[in-house]
């Protein structure tokens, strides 16, 4: 990475937290998020606010006796949603600036009570015809705590340049 992902505030003193700037990252650059545990709260109120009502997600006495995963899973869309909020706290903070596209692959189950964090990989950071801004492709893969790749990603998104000093 060239620079720190540090700006200053009006008083000339340093904000720690804001994201990675295009131009700051180079091809090959590799970091990870911290982790965070899935919830069968998160779960619950993932389910509630989607309305994806499947009696995977809702019916523990159908997941004991029927499901093959044999505990509560999180839905793959939860799982990809979780791994952007890690990312967003981490990479993102006044720097994103749009989600542009992604292929997202499904490896494994994720279940209640699993903890996952996401691996990085920049594959591409170059500017866009319009000054300011560039784009930053990242390689992720959503980790849990047994070393398991549940998921996998390649976003590409719009992300500011480094404001010049």
């Amino acid at each position: 990475m060239k620079h720190l992902p540090i700006s200053k505030d009006k008083n000339g003193l340093d904000i720690y937290g804001i994201g990675l700037y295009w131009d700051d990252v180079e091809v090959g650059y590799r970091f990870r998020t911290l982790g965070r545990t899935i919830t069968e709260a998160d779960i619950t109120m993932f389910v509630g606010a989607t309305g994806m009502v499947e009696e995977m997600f809702t019916n523990v006495e159908y997941i004991s006796e029927v499901s093959v995963i044999g505990s509560r899973p999180a839905p793959g869309s939860l799982v990809f949603c979780i791994a952007e909020g890690l990312l967003m706290q981490s990479t993102m903070q006044r720097t994103g600036m749009a989600f542009l596209e992604a292929d997202l692959k499904i490896h494994r189950p994720t279940t209640a009570g699993d903890t996952i964090h996401v691996e990085c990989e920049v594959v591409e950071a170059r500017a866009t015809s319009k000054a300011g801004r560039g784009l930053m492709r990242t390689a992720n893969k959503v980790v849990n705590q047994r070393g398991e790749i549940v998921a996998s990603y390649n976003p590409l998104r719009m992300v500011k340049s480094r404001p010049q000093q």
